[in-house]
């Protein structure tokens, strides 16, 4: 009979990697404790050489220089300033990568759970024994059930190492949370419509347009760095703002125009915004002749869908609703209403970010200055290798067609297929998690503690002990992207360009990279074809020769930029431009949809409610942290140490609650928050609402910053709306109240 799982906080191990450090108490100020943790005189650095690399804290991939002084280490972080991403400036994530480097909280050696007299714990262990342990385990799983069921999760660039792996072993069933959880369904709602997704980094014209619509979209705060510049500088050139958002967020604070609309009532605004410009005759009538196809049945259908039947729904003043339509249909095409980036919501995202590209069609900005670009990336030759084997199954199957529209793997439906029942037998039998910490990441916690139980083995590779570690047969450390060569970036952008990551200096403590980690199980698990390089140097050298260029020259450059764009940034020639469309044309009433049995045009739909005495939860993010991936760098703490609960003064009246107050945070399914928040009283929340940031509320005592600091809002979220069209997890439905008395749960130490 199988052992359960238990979590395992790898704290108890008092594991020493290099004594110094560890010995080291908690850091309470960045910059100055590391450099004392380090032993290292800041007051006149030595720079010996400096390394071209690319930021890992958040997917923006900003460019960078590593400056490495003359004891081999890396002092400095600044912006490439040749960089389209970043234009030399890096946000306080960026520069926080050293903090990640020298973080003595970091995984320092492989470690593989072991049952001993008092229950699971984890030991220490050579490379060798954990490779060789992880490939053997995958050996027999894939020869008993399949390559298949072996499933992958990943974030960042080690899960592309992983990924070719997996892919060589037989299995396709490989998913990153960021897909299902974040951004998924915008990528389906436009290709619905305009017959191609927004992808990453947005090609949104900021720098030139007059007018920037910020639906739940919080550039400043999720710090996409080029767009936040972008703002910046469309700010100060007379452009206009408007921002719809429960929050008076950072972007509201620059806005002309703040619309605090109802939270789950944005489908109601978008369609009174539609019937205004169509109605007073504000849309690009050209653009919507010439490359449109269903405008008359959207103008029939949208008839009813006033600015004060919205008003009702929404509680935005028509008058309101109406001045702000026309203050896009006046800068059209110059306007752009952001796709956003985490939108998975309410279950209809979909179609609500149908609506976004239906009012952006309208608007005639799509392929024009101020509005959407298009976008273009440099092609980079994969490095030859066999072909993959044609898996027997895929993560498709598994669905049973549920999510007819989505284009990558939905995680959800994967942990699913990892849970065992009586009528339905588990698929998926082992885990590959890479760079992503599903337990903050994945919603219905219940869910992912099934999973975790019924599959056979998991193997984590990550550089921190995060809750994930915790769950894991066998944890491997992989080094920072400061330690290491990796994937070339090749990002489409407005110019063609490419940026390399070279390894700034040699990993610390017994860590490795994670192509290194991919091949060394490769070699194991006999796909020696599928890795014929040494080193991934190897691989960078040969596709930088395909593109004329070489590792001596980006070694100066950081960042080269190419000519020969295949299309115009604009569409500004007369000939006729076709969308990957059915129809060729932008569709505003979708026949595909239509015969897929979904509506044609989105339809607002009404969403539960808050019971009486709570109050929706809003989850966000902050500009110096990303995920909960950095709530243990020292740098990055500095600035922002444990997360708060944002009150309404009415609502903080009401139950007497003071500013800075500690409380636990209940959900309408009698989840109470692990760990304590303290209260931000605030007009910038509405009074139906509570506000706080994602990431924190760490349950690991080895992260020794991160632990105990804040509540964790992934784990009152045990409600989920799934998007019928793509999967996504809407995770906007749960509704929080607020307990002031010690619950009884673990105390932070």
């Amino acid at each position: 009979m199988k052992t359960r799982r238990e979590f395992i906080k790898i704290s108890a191990l008092g594991l020493g990697g290099v004594a110094a450090l560890s010995s080291i108490s908690p850091l309470t100020r960045g910059a100055s404790a590391i450099e004392k943790l380090l032993g290292l005189n800041r007051n006149k650095p030595r720079i010996v050489k400096r390394v071209p690399s690319y930021c890992e804290v958040c997917f923006w991939k900003c460019a960078l220089w590593a400056d490495v002084d003359d004891s081999g280490r890396v002092v400095n972080l600044t912006g490439n300033a040749d960089d389209p991403h970043c234009n030399g400036r890096l946000c306080p994530r960026g520069t926080g990568g050293i903090g990640m480097l020298y973080d003595e909280d970091r995984l320092k050696k492989p470690l593989i759970r072991v049952n001993g007299e008092n229950g699971q714990t984890f030991r220490e262990a050579s490379w060798e024994e954990a490779l060789d342990l992880v490939a053997n385990k995958l050996k027999e799983i894939a020869d008993k059930y399949g390559p298949e069921s072996i499933a992958l999760f990943n974030h960042g660039s080690p899960g592309h190492h992983l990924g070719h792996l997996l892919k060589a072993l037989g299995s396709d069933n490989i998913a990153a949370p960021s897909y299902a959880q974040c951004r998924g369904p915008r990528e389906v709602g436009f290709e619905f419509t305009f017959g191609t997704g927004v992808g990453s980094p947005e090609p949104t014209d900021i720098r030139d347009t007059r007018c920037l619509v910020l639906i739940g979209s919080h550039i400043g705060e999720n710090m996409h760095n080029g767009q936040v510049q972008e703002m910046s500088d469309a700010i100060d050139r007379g452009a206009t703002i408007i921002t719809v958002d429960p929050r008076f967020s950072t972007a509201a604070s620059k806005s002309k125009y703040w619309l605090p609309i109802k939270p789950a009532t944005d489908i109601a605004l978008l369609l009174a915004w539609i019937n205004v410009l169509i109605t007073e005759e504000l849309y690009d009538k050209d653009f919507v002749e010439k490359y449109t196809t269903g405008f008359d049945k959207l103008k029939s259908y949208i008839r009813p869908f006033t600015p004060e039947w919205a008003y009702g729904i929404t509680t935005l003043e028509p008058d309101l609703i109406r001045k702000t339509a026309r203050e896009m249909g006046s800068a059209a095409p110059a306007v752009i209403v952001h796709p956003g980036r985490h939108v998975t919501w309410y279950g209809d995202d979909t179609q609500r970010a149908r609506a976004v590209a239906i009012l952006n069609a309208l608007l005639g900005n799509w392929g024009r200055r101020g509005g959407f670009y298009f976008k273009e990336a440099k092609p980079l030759p994969e490095y030859p290798t066999p072909e993959y084997p044609k898996p027997s199954w895929s993560w498709k199957d598994v669905t049973n067609d549920k999510y007819p529209a989505a284009r990558l793997s939905v995680s959800n439906a994967l942990i699913d297929a990892s849970i065992h029942s009586e009528d339905k037998p588990a698929r998926i039998k082992a885990w590959l998690v890479a760079g992503t910490n599903l337990p903050l990441t994945i919603p219905q916690k219940d869910t992912l503690e099934k999973a975790f139980q019924d599959i056979e083995f998991l193997m984590v590779l990550d550089t921190m002990p995060m809750e994930i570690t915790g769950y894991a047969d066998v944890v491997l450390p992989e080094c920072t992207y400061l330690e290491r060569d990796d994937d070339i970036r090749n990002e489409p952008h407005r110019e063609l360009n490419i940026a390399v990551r070279l390894a700034a200096m040699e990993p610390m403590y017994d860590t490795k990279p994670g192509w290194w980690v991919a091949r060394e199980l490769g070699l194991r698990l006999g796909l020696e074809k599928y890795f014929p390089w040494k080193e991934y140097r190897e691989v960078i050298e040969w596709q930088l020769s395909q593109i004329g260029t070489s590792v001596d020259e980006m070694q100066r450059l950081g960042v080269k930029k190419f000519e020969g764009r295949k299309t115009p940034l604009y569409a500004e020639t007369p000939e006729d431009y076709q969308f990957k469309t059915p129809s060729g044309k932008i569709e505003l009433y979708s026949e595909q949809l239509e015969s897929m049995g979904f509506d044609a045009i989105p339809r607002f739909t009404q969403h539960p409610e808050p019971p009486e005495g709570y109050y929706r939860l809003i989850y966000g993010r902050a500009p110096m942290h990303t995920f909960s991936r950095t709530a243990n760098n020292p740098y990055l703490v500095d600035l922002m140490k444990e997360n708060s609960v944002w009150v309404n003064p009415r609502v903080a009246a009401l139950w007497g609650l003071k500013n800075g107050q500690y409380v636990w945070l209940k959900n309408q399914d009698g989840v109470v928050s692990h760990f304590p928040t303290k209260v931000r009283i605030t007009e910038r929340i509405r009074w139906d609402s509570v506000y706080i940031v994602h990431g924190f509320g760490h349950h690991d005592k080895k992260l020794s910053r991160a632990y105990g600091r804040g509540a964790n809002d992934t784990e009152l979220i045990t409600r989920v709306s799934v998007d019928p069209l793509m999967g996504g997890t809407g995770m906007r439905g749960n509704f929080v109240t607020f307990v002031t008395e010690n619950p009884g749960k673990e105390v932070v130490s």
